[in-house]
């Protein structure tokens, strides 16, 4: 089944490489959808695709990459819509 979700994680999640971590988390499972950094020093992300790699990645952005401190991750769910091709830093 085909899901998107939304993901707000704050922490240390800036300036170690979180946004590239994500996007080799999500590009591996054939994901789509995009991230960046907010303004505030969170980092947000939407990602479509199949639901158990959804799942996976989820999981990763929960540990995040090894310089990283994961305090929070907020999560919505989303109506895939299927406009992305790709999944890209923003």
């Amino acid at each position: 089944m085909r899901i998107a979700r939304r993901f707000v994680v704050s922490g240390r999640v800036q300036g170690v490489g979180f946004r590239w971590f994500t996007h080799d988390a999500a590009s591996r499972e054939g994901l789509t959808g995009w991230v960046r950094n907010l303004p505030d020093g969170r980092v947000e992300a939407f990602v479509e695709g199949d639901s158990d790699a959804v799942t996976r990645v989820e999981r990763a952005i929960r540990r995040g990459p090894g310089r990283a401190h994961v305090e929070r991750v907020t999560i919505a769910d989303e109506a895939p819509g299927g406009a992305y091709t790709t999944f890209s830093i923003t």
